[in-house]
């Protein structure tokens, strides 16, 4: 009986995705190519400068 509940969401093919993963990879795409602000690269210039 669980295996039949189961079957249906939990079966997935190897290459089909849900419709909702090709936006989510573009979004996660999206904010990875964003520049890191100034600021954050000057704290993490003096971060490391101070563990030296």
């Amino acid at each position: 009986m669980l295996e039949g509940q189961l079957g249906k969401a939990g079966n997935t093919r190897k290459g089909s995705n849900p419709e909702w993963a090709q936006g989510l990879r573009q979004l996660y795409d999206s904010v990875v190519d964003e520049p890191l602000p100034d600021s954050f690269m000057d704290l993490l210039s003096k971060l490391d400068d101070n563990t030296q």
